[in-house]
């Protein structure tokens, strides 16, 4: 019998670089609130979840400032993932990414993607 047992070893790494590779804004059923960890007693005809992914990882405490600032509330702010999560009214969930991808366009000169809205 063959005793060796061969093990597959994954490494991920992001690239260092300035930019923000997701944004995403959208209506979602109460299911994805429970599966995120985010308050499934929200009216979901008006609210909205956004979602960001940043490199470096730790631009995503700037954003949550900014968004904190647009009286966001923020779910999610993790400086080790690059990972922002927002909730709150759509039109003000679009204004508070509207600014912060603005901001790190405009002030910071990350390469950003556009706001996609499903």
């Amino acid at each position: 019998a063959n005793d060796h047992v061969e093990h597959i070893r994954i490494v991920q790494e992001t690239v260092a670089g300035k930019e923000i590779t997701l944004t995403c804004n959208g209506r979602a059923g109460s299911v994805i609130y429970q599966k995120l960890g985010l308050n499934p007693q929200v009216d979901y005809r008006s609210s909205a979840i956004g979602i960001m992914n940043m490199t470096p990882p730790e631009s995503a405490v700037i954003a949550s400032d900014i968004a904190v600032k647009a009286e966001m509330f923020i779910w999610i702010a993790d400086r080790f993932t690059g990972t922002l999560i927002i909730t709150g009214e759509i039109s003000d969930v679009m204004s508070a990414m509207t600014e912060v991808v603005d901001y790190f366009r405009d002030t910071l000169g990350y390469v950003v993607c556009k706001i996609t809205k499903r």
